[in-house]
This record gives structure tokens, sequence and C-alpha cells, in this order.
């Protein structure tokens, strides 16, 4: 039987990974933690794939936007 809408599709539960941990604030400098919250093309990863919650979320993407001006990542992947 096939879903006619994502309505019907039963919702993953997902926790924060930084809530986990107790982080209170994301390193710019320590790329190897947010490595893992961009996609394949070097874009931030949104919040409903990666399971972050709102505030870690913003935090994450000053990170990275961040750490792009410092060039310790960079902005696109050729």
């Amino acid at each position: 039987m096939r879903r006619k809408n994502n309505q019907d599709a039963i919702a993953v539960q997902r926790h924060c990974v930084y809530c986990i941990h107790n982080v209170k604030a994301i390193d710019y400098k320590n790329t190897d933690t947010y490595r893992r919250f961009l996609s394949s093309y070097g874009k931030i990863v949104p919040r409903r794939k990666s399971g972050v919650c709102s505030s870690h979320q913003r935090m994450l993407a000053q990170a990275v936007k961040r750490a792009r001006i410092m060039s310790l990542i960079p902005f696109t992947v050729r």
C-alpha cells in the first residue's frame, strides 16, 4: 500500500547531539565536530536532516560561517 503524502509516515525521534553531551557553545576552530553537519557540496545541512535542536543549529551555522571566513573550511567543494 502506497502512502499518498508524508503525513502518514512515522516520525523518527532524534535527539540533539550537543544537548546530549551538554555543549553550551560550539567552537569554530574545531572543524572536526561540525564537519558531519555539512553536505557533500559544502552546504550546511538543515535541522530536519541533522537532528540538532534550533539553538544549537544557530550556533552551528554561525561557527561554520566563521570558519569559512577564517579559511578553515572551504566555501564550496570543486
